[in-house]
């Protein structure tokens, strides 16, 4: 199955109200490549797939292809308390697989 599938595809179990990261979602696939998790979800445009959901390891907002205001509205909908690009009590809400 073709990698940026199969990153969607995990990216698609990511619960409303969660956040993970590409570091987690990369390890998952049984790869280093965390760069290459954050480049196929930027080429994403399915909207069935809440790439808004995955920020880096230290639980800040990176790279998304509609801007990071947007990124920030949506998890903050999806109940994510975001303070200066990060998100708060980013532990509790880190969803692993």
């Amino acid at each position: 199955m073709d990698f940026n599938v199969r990153v969607g595809n995990l990216c698609k179990k990511i619960p409303k109200g969660r956040v993970s990261s590409y570091k987690v979602i990369a390890e998952k696939l049984g790869t280093r490549a965390y760069r290459a998790v954050g480049n196929a979800l930027n080429k994403n445009d399915s909207k069935e797939i809440p790439c808004h959901r995955v920020v880096d390891s230290k639980g800040e907002l990176h790279g998304f292809a509609r801007g990071l205001k947007v990124k920030k509205k949506l998890l903050e909908k999806e109940g994510i308390k975001i303070r200066n690009s990060k998100v708060v009590n980013f532990e509790k809400v880190l969803f692993r697989f």
